[in-house]
């Protein structure tokens, strides 16, 4: 029975990241693990694009506009959502996740949910670049192996 597994070279590539601005001493080392662990994994600068929104809400959105221009063969979207004493984290961290998923499924282009949605700064701060590893880091990788998958599967 045949197996396919998309491989983690990233040459050939073109990729759109999403950033949201908001908690950005978090998104900013995000963004930069991930940008750095695409371009170790072979793709040129020229290949990556960075797309900057206002917060977490916004992600999915670009994201849509990045996946239906036809230009990228991923998009890694990062965030950074961490509880507070109102509702407000359910409502922006359940409305990134589920508009995140619906561009994936919606457009057939690979999708990569980076947002973290954290209680606390410092569980934020764990997964960007400490003891729980790099989100964004992972998210590149992800973006590469499924972008290699879909094209196996084309």
């Amino acid at each position: 029975m045949p197996a396919l597994e998309g491989s983690a070279a990233g040459e050939g590539l073109r990729i759109c990241v999403v950033v949201a601005r908001w908690n950005g001493f978090v998104t900013e080392v995000l963004h930069a693990g991930a940008v750095s662990t695409l371009r170790e994994c072979g793709l040129r600068e020229e290949d990556v694009t960075s797309a900057w929104v206002p917060g977490a809400f916004e992600v999915p959105t670009a994201a849509r506009w990045a996946a239906e221009s036809g230009r990228f063969d991923a998009i890694i979207c990062l965030g950074a959502v961490i509880r507070g004493e109102t509702a407000h984290f359910e409502y922006v961290a359940g409305g990134a996740a589920e508009g995140i998923t619906r561009v994936s499924q919606d457009t057939g282009v690979p999708v990569i949910f980076g947002v973290l949605t954290v209680d606390s700064v410092q569980q934020a701060l764990d997964r960007a670049g400490g003891k729980e590893g790099h989100k964004g880091e992972e998210s590149a990788r992800a973006a590469i192996e499924m972008a290699n998958l879909r094209k196996l599967l084309a």
